[in-house]
């Protein structure tokens, strides 16, 4: 929530807003509920749904009520004062347009000349672009800081090598998660993606083949006695690495 407050006049009375993040409007409670005459204003916003009301600290002026543009309508709709309507449509059809279209109000007069106009239009828009400015610096740092890690998931995921369970418990504590082969393995069959008894104890399910989380590596081993039994090992595939740092690290899903 920006703290620059832009200040209107309604017939002679005050009327402050402030800008979210998103570029959208919140109205100093007090001053509308001096405009519409209701002389109570924590009863006047009792009324109001949760999502229509809120507190905004100004530095030293301190934390103040704040009402959005539905609570606004809302108390618009609660007010017997004659010039309600009049207010609503003042804000509607001037006050919003003109902030969404250029980030702040700009009020006019006859007396003013247009060149009075005009430099209060490019004060305003400086400093929409200025907040724009300041939007986009903070997602490029987004981008930025979330970028190697999706060069990382992609390059796993893509590739063709595979890893074993106890390699993946090493990646997944790499990654937040305090946890060792055996455990790593409890979890796996729990959350039904490797058998858990007999023969396919420890074997990955019909499941987690069907989502390429594992490949089967199948080794013949041969006996003093002759006989030849099969030894299936599961192994991560790149894929299976990357979805399993995502369900189960604590920033996976960054």
């Amino acid at each position: 929530m920006s703290t620059e407050i832009q200040r209107f006049d309604f017939n002679g009375a005050a009327l402050r807003t402030l800008t979210d993040e998103n570029g959208e409007p919140w109205f100093i409670a007090k001053d509308v509920c001096d405009i519409l005459g209701h002389s109570n204003v924590s009863m006047a916003l009792d009324r109001l749904d949760d999502d229509e009301r809120s507190k905004s600290n100004l530095g030293r002026q301190g934390e103040t009520n704040i009402v959005t543009e539905a609570g606004l309508y809302s108390l618009v709709l609660g007010s017997r004062k004659p010039e309600a309507h009049e207010f609503k449509r003042w804000v509607t059809h001037e006050v919003l347009p003109q902030i969404r279209k250029t980030g702040g109000y700009i009020p006019t007069s006859e007396s003013d000349s247009d060149e009075d106009i005009m430099a209060r239009a490019v004060l305003v828009a400086q400093k929409t672009i200025e907040r724009k400015n300041q939007q986009l610096q903070a997602k490029d740092s987004q981008i930025r800081e979330l970028e190697p890690k999706a060069r990382f998931a992609d390059a796993v995921a893509a590739s063709d090598g595979t890893c074993l369970i106890g390699e993946l418990a090493k990646m997944l504590r790499q990654n937040g998660l305090d946890i060792g082969q055996n455990r790593l393995f409890e979890i796996l069959r729990q959350d039904g993606y490797l058998g858990k008894t007999g023969s396919n104890r420890n074997v990955p399910t019909q499941k987690a083949m069907d989502l390429g989380l594992f490949r089967i590596k199948e080794t013949a081993i041969t006996h003093s006695d002759g006989h030849v039994t099969i030894n299936r090992t599961a192994k991560v595939t790149g894929k299976g690495q990357t979805y399993f740092i995502s369900r189960y690290c604590p920033h996976g899903h960054e």
